[in-house]
């Protein structure tokens, strides 16, 4: 059971007997009345964001979820993506739309952790950030920094960030998984 002083982002709740995510929360302390709690919750089962207001102290039962460590192994077009248990070494299929705009993170060999509600694999949970390749950027014009300008970057996974004119092709981002934005160049081609 979580108290509402337990949230915080990401916590994992049942609401309604569906599985639910914080995404946002804020304590209110009214100058009358009681305190309580305003929630931003996505459902995990269909994607739909709900908000809700709960009284202080109220609770919420954890949901029956069940992690398990997996590696991407390749996307194909029948099949959809194929993932790989490390501990059973069974292979998953998930389809297109079961992993949406995440597969833009998707790196062969990635490890990372599949969710399962009652049996049923419902979604993927991502590290921060993940190490991608430019494939695509037009070059920067010398001199153009002074204004802090950016330009668009396609990634080898499909991904188009901003990124700053210094940024070639070949060089390696890390790119934010939860925002989709470059945070740093972690390598320059050789």
């Amino acid at each position: 059971m979580y108290s509402t002083s337990d949230f915080r982002k990401g916590l994992k709740v049942t609401f309604k007997d569906e599985p639910y995510i914080i995404i946002d929360f804020l304590h209110v302390k009214p100058g009358k009345g009681g305190a309580f709690v305003r929630t931003k919750l996505k459902n995990l089962l269909s994607g739909r964001v709900l908000e809700e207001t709960f009284r202080s102290g109220e609770k919420l039962e954890e949901p029956d979820l069940e992690e398990k460590t997996v590696e991407f192994l390749y996307h194909d077009p029948k099949d959809g993506y194929v993932f790989m248990d490390k501990a059973s070494y069974e292979q998953i299929h998930l389809m297109d739309d079961q992993v949406g705009d995440n597969r833009y993170y998707l790196v062969e060999n990635m490890e990372l952790y599949l969710n399962y509600y009652r049996g049923q694999p419902i979604g993927l949970d991502f590290p921060t950030t993940v190490s991608l390749e430019v494939v695509k950027s037009d070059p920067g014009v010398k001199g153009d920094t002074a204004t802090g300008a950016n330009k668009p970057a396609t990634l080898s996974t499909g991904l188009t960030v901003q990124v700053p004119l210094f940024i070639n092709e070949g060089d390696i981002l890390k790119i934010d998984t939860r925002t989709g934005t470059y945070i740093e160049r972690a390598k320059t081609k050789a």
